[in-house]
Formats: structure tokens, C-alpha cells, sequence
């Protein structure tokens, strides 16, 4: 028996739950305030919804702004699963990426700077983040 024929025989005993992602599109703009509401629809409203929805929006806010320089021909990509334990997003848009050197998470040295606090409102919002390879995909994770 080969390891992919064991590994479907075992998959069939375990019977694991299909994952189903669901996947919007949003044109580069910043109206952005109706789509969070979309993207936050199955979650409960709680306390910490504000906090969620101030993270996807600062995510959203990058990818249009940063990642598509607000290239209205561009689309910003948005998945979502809510599993039993938890909410996940992924964001990509169609720029170059963010490279890692450049990913930090915390605040302007300056107080007084207009810009660089969006990594670090992500990061306070979200139990985890990823990122991909060419660093135009970042994944959001919240716990339930």
C-alpha cells in the first residue's frame, strides 16, 4: 500500500469536516466600511467586534493603499472561514508585497508621524498573523 492510499483510507475513518471558505472581491477603493460589516456578518456581535472590525479595516486600508497604490483596475481579494474554534481572513491585493524587513509591528518612534501605525493596530487586534511568501497575502486569526 502506497502512503497516499493509506493516508485517503484514513481520512475516510476519520471523517474531517470539509472547509469551506468564502471569497469576496472589492474593487482598490477605501469605501471600505460596508464590506468589514459583510466580512463581519456571521460573528456575534461582542465587545471585541470593534476591535475585529478596526483590524480588518486597517488590513483593507494597507492592501488598497499600499499594496495597489489605489489603482482603481485593481482588486483587493478577501477570504473567510469560522470554524468551531476559529475566525480567519485572508487579504490579498495585487502589489509586490511588503518584504519582511519592512513588516513591523510596532509603533512610529515619532508620535507626531502621520503614518506606520497600521501593522501594530493589526497586530493588537488579531491572536495571529501571517503572511505569504511574496508578502501581498496577510492571514488574520482570531480565536473563538
Amino acid at each position: 500500500m502506497s502512503f497516499f492510499q493509506g493516508k485517503n483510507i484514513l481520512n475516510k475513518f476519520l471523517k474531517r469536516p470539509r472547509i469551506n471558505w468564502s471569497i469576496f472581491e472589492l474593487e482598490s477603493s477605501l469605501q471600505l466600511n460596508e464590506f468589514v460589516e459583510l466580512l463581519l456578518e456571521p460573528i456575534k456581535k461582542s465587545r471585541s467586534s470593534y476591535l475585529i472590525k478596526l483590524g480588518l479595516h486597517e488590513a483593507l486600508v494597507n492592501a488598497v493603499k499600499h499594496g495597489n497604490n489605489l489603482d482603481p483596475k485593481k482588486n483587493v481579494r478577501v477570504r473567510r472561514i469560522i470554524t468551531p474554534n476559529w475566525c480567519v481572513w485572508q487579504i490579498q491585493d495585487q502589489g509586490n508585497g511588503l518584504e519582511i524587513k519592512n513588516r513591523n509591528y510596532n509603533l512610529p518612534k515619532k508620535t507626531s508621524s502621520v503614518c506606520g501605525r497600521g501593522l501594530y493596530i493589526i497586530s493588537e487586534c488579531f491572536d495571529d498573523i501571517r503572511w505569504s511568501n511574496k508578502g501581498n497575502r496577510l492571514q488574520l486569526a482570531l480565536k473563538r
